[in-house]
Parts: C-alpha cells; sequence; structure tokens
C-alpha cells in the first residue's frame, strides 16, 4: 500500500491541502473542494517543509507572488489513460491563456470526446498545478470548477494581470 503525508498551507485563494503519496505529490485539494477523497485517505499530516512538500511549496510561492508561470514537479496522478491524457494537455496551455472543452478535445485528437475531457478535466486532482482552471465553456463562460466559480475566475484574473496576488 503506498504510503500518504499531507500538510496544509495557506494561499491567496484560501488554505490548501497538499497530498503526497510515496514523496511525490499527488493532490492539491482547496476547501469545499469538489470530487474530494475523504481526508482520512490523505495520511498523516506533516509540515509543509516535510520534504515531499518543499518543492511544491516553493513553487506555489512563486506562482502566487506573479513569479512562476509554469509549474516543474514530479507528479503522481491515478488515472485512466484518457484521464492522465486529458491532465496532461491542461499542463501545455499556457499562463494566462484559456481554451474551451472543445478546443483541447481537439488538441488530445478526440473532437467528439468533449464531454469525457469535461468529467476528466473536473476530476483532476492536482488543482493550480495542473491548470484546470484555465479550460472554459465553448462561449467563453467559466464553467464548473472543482474549487468553485469564483475561485476560478480569481485564478484567471490573476494570471491576466487583473487580480494581484494576496500573498
Amino acid at each position: 500500500m503506498p504510503a500518504t503525508e499531507h500538510t496544509l498551507i495557506d494561499s491567496p485563494y484560501g488554505p490548501l491541502t497538499l497530498v503526497a503519496t510515496d514523496g511525490t505529490l499527488s493532490a492539491l485539494y482547496m476547501t469545499d473542494h469538489r470530487h474530494q477523497p475523504p481526508p482520512e485517505t490523505f495520511g498523516e499530516r506533516v509540515a509543509p517543509d516535510a520534504p515531499a512538500f518543499v518543492p511544491a511549496v516553493r513553487q506555489l510561492d512563486g506562482y502566487f507572488a506573479g513569479e512562476l508561470r509554469e509549474f516543474d514537479l514530479p507528479l503522481h496522478m491515478d488515472g485512466t489513460p484518457f484521464q492522465r491524457s486529458v491532465w496532461a494537455g491542461l499542463t501545455r496551455i499556457p499562463y494566462g491563456e484559456t481554451r474551451s472543452y472543445g478546443e483541447l478535445a481537439e488538441e488530445l485528437g478526440r473532437p467528439t470526446a468533449v464531454r469525457a475531457v469535461g468529467l476528466a478535466n473536473g476530476r483532476n486532482p492536482i488543482s493550480i498545478i495542473v491548470p484546470c482552471h484555465r479550460v472554459i465553456g465553448a462561449d467563453g463562460s467559466l464553467t464548473g470548477y472543482g474549487g468553485g466559480i469564483d475561485r476560478k475566475r480569481r485564478l484567471l484574473e490573476f494570471e491576466r494581470g487583473e487580480e494581484a496576488a494576496l500573498f
């Protein structure tokens, strides 16, 4: 059975729970995050300076300070091959830009899989770092987000330079 541990950090978007599996970041959840597994599955709570979390905390600090635009972290992401392909596609959406679910499906070579792309996007376990907030509706509307529409809007505004980070 894999070893899990977690930590909590503050952010401009509320507390974040980071989870590591066998020493590698495997989840980042916001308060009231949809599709979050039960907290008892997160393992022991450790300090943010625990070895498994130092790189992620450092990079998140840089992101919230407006100094980091692309994360470079090893990730442990459990999911189906299709989900993992969608999550990999999310990491290719540049900072400050958005894609519609249809555009992402096209980029993945699965143009008829728009709904499946949306479902996989919604199951992304590593918010912010794997930027599912950058996916919007075909009409430009802000559609579902595990951390809530308000956080999605604020993250997009922050990346476009419209909202200063509070960190």
